[in-house]
């Protein structure tokens, strides 16, 4: 029989990586990986459907399952993130507790961004910063001229997301206070080169990261696994063969990370950072399917899309993903 000959786009992550050098094989597969940018893959994907199987934004996933639903997912989160770091503000704006965001205009690089759904989220219920709250500036963080990947639908009442000018960047506008606030999940450049009139929001942003874990148990989903429908329902089966391989990858990546021999990354104290991770965390802190903690993150984050206007009322997390992926087989 001959085997399926398939095209996977996903970041070059360790809990990927040996997919892409062949130490996990999916069954039933001949797979070719591209390691490509986040961006680059959900545009490509999204917009020309170039790959069979990709990572893609939880929140882009749940706006196009409500259009056209193009795409079938299987419970892989190969992107996990707090999202407290992704603040940023014009430092002399006076900003100093995320409550004085309100009445800010907040640079953000698309409205429907699964990083900024949960940012908004998490300051709307643990801050006092309603999602109306604030005006939106949409815009790319580096380059100008970005636009939402797919359309948004009607936004709550009270939400105002206007363009960015012309030929202008989110990254410029923090740095000038044309904005006070930006929301992102990529680092902006100026924050790199230490430009003192960009700073985070949070000083000391893993302690607030870490008590929000203690609070909620909630370690944000930020990507999927999809499968183009029409690839999906011609093979019903890759939709168990890649979340099986995606989970072998993954425990491939915790492999050696306690060991002190010989370092297995370029960190000094990797072996205590584990640690610390998984004595706040668990020790599956990182799992795929849609077991309770999944579901937590899961119902929280179409909770806040529901209030974002981005997704209808009766989808649940168990609507999100092949049926396949979601049975347990007992032997």
């Amino acid at each position: 029989m001959a085997r399926l000959a398939i095209t996977l786009a996903c970041g070059d992550y360790d809990r990927t990586r040996a997919l892409a050098d062949g130490r996990v094989a999916v069954e039933g597969v001949d797979l070719t990986v591209l390691s490509l940018s986040p961006e680059e893959t959900f545009f490509r994907m999204v917009r020309f459907e170039e790959f069979d199987v990709a990572e893609l934004s939880l929140s882009t996933f749940v706006l196009t399952l409500q259009q056209d639903a193009p795409f079938v997912a299987i419970p892989v989160f190969p992107s996990r993130a707090f999202r407290h770091n992704g603040i940023y503000v014009h430092a002399a704006a006076g900003i100093e507790a995320p409550e004085q965001l309100a009445g800010c205009r907040v640079g953000i690089a698309e409205y429907q961004l699964t990083a900024n759904v949960w940012i908004r989220g998490i300051l709307a219920d643990f801050h006092g910063v309603p999602v109306n709250s604030v005006r939106y500036v949409t815009g790319g963080l580096h380059q100008p001229g970005r636009d939402e990947k797919v359309a948004i639908p009607v936004l709550p009442e009270g939400v105002e997301v206007v363009p960015c000018p012309d030929g202008r960047t989110l990254s410029e506008m923090l740095v000038s206070g044309e904005i006070q606030a930006l929301y992102t999940p990529r680092v902006p450049r100026p924050f790199l080169q230490r430009d003192p009139r960009v700073r985070r929001l949070f000083p000391h942003v893993r302690q607030v990261e870490e008590s929000y874990f203690q609070r909620t148990r909630i370690f944000p989903i930020m990507h999927v696994v999809a499968i183009r429908r029409e690839v999906y329902q011609r093979s019903r089966w890759l939709a168990s063969s890649l979340a099986k391989a995606f989970g072998q990858a993954r425990d491939l990546a915790f492999r050696g990370l306690d060991e002190t021999a010989s370092l297995p990354f370029v960190l000094p104290w990797v072996y205590d950072e584990i640690d610390r991770v998984q004595a706040l965390m668990g020790a599956d802190y990182w799992s795929y399917g849609l077991n309770d903690a999944n579901e937590l993150a899961l119902s929280t984050f179409l909770r806040y899309a529901r209030e974002q206007g981005l997704a209808k009322a009766d989808i649940e997390p168990r609507d999100l993903f092949a049926p396949e992926t979601l049975a347990e087989l007992t032997i």
